[in-house]
Parts: structure tokens; C-alpha cells; sequence
């Protein structure tokens, strides 16, 4: 799929987050939802940001760490697995939860992968 293709794709997906918007960056595109860098789409890959309460879910899933280059790894980003992305609504759970500002105590924590379908 060209780079814009799945660009374009993922934007689709992830419609609905407050202030969804993509900017260049790291030779991909940069997401932000509510002025808030979440995310980055590189070699038609998504990756979230992630924190110490939800980076086991994806570790345990074999994802990887964002590496634009060798010797150059953000431990922070981790790839978004393809069957969470085919969802709208799994990917803008756990978008909305890597744009949040922090891990908030009073809301439930994000359902680790795969989602619930019940």
C-alpha cells in the first residue's frame, strides 16, 4: 500500500479523536489528537505512545519499538498490532488512551490486546 494510501487509511480509522491531524515527521507523519503527539505512521506501520501500564501488552504481542534508523529507537512507541487497527473502534480506544496526558487513575485502565467483543 503507497505510504498515502495507509496514511490515509489510519486517519480514517482513527476518525473521531478530538483534533485529529498528521504533520511530517521523522519521514512519516506525526499524530497528534487535541495538540497532543500520540502517535507516528511510518512505512505504512502505525505506532502509539505508550506507558508503563499498557507497554506490556504490546511486548507480550511481539510489537516493536518505533526505530527509524539503526541505533535510533523511541522505547516510548510501540507498533500498533494489524487486527487492533482493522477495528475503528479498538484503534480509537487505544488512541484516545496514547493521547491522553497521562495514565488517569479514575478512568479504567485501556484492555489489553485484544479487545473484549462482548
Amino acid at each position: 500500500m503507497p505510504a498515502s494510501s495507509f496514511k490515509d487509511f489510519v486517519m480514517d480509522q482513527l476518525r473521531g479523536l478530538d483534533g485529529l491531524n498528521g504533520l511530517p515527521m521523522f519521514g512519516g507523519t506525526g499524530l497528534y489528537s487535541r495538540e497532543k503527539f500520540f502517535a507516528i505512521i511510518y512505512r505504512d506501520r502505525l505506532y502509539f505512545k505508550t506507558h508503563a501500564g499498557n507497554r506490556p501488552a504490546y511486548v507480550r504481542l511481539g510489537m516493536k519499538p518505533f526505530s527509524p534508523r539503526p541505533g535510533q529507537t523511541l522505547k516510548s512507541y510501540y507498533e500498533v498490532p494489524a487486527e487492533v487497527l482493522e477495528e475503528p473502534s479498538r484503534v480509537r480506544l487505544h488512541g484516545d488512551r496514547a493521547s491522553s496526558p497521562r495514565p488517569d487513575r479514575r478512568r479504567p485502565a485501556c484492555p489489553s490486546f485484544p479487545l473484549s467483543r462482548a
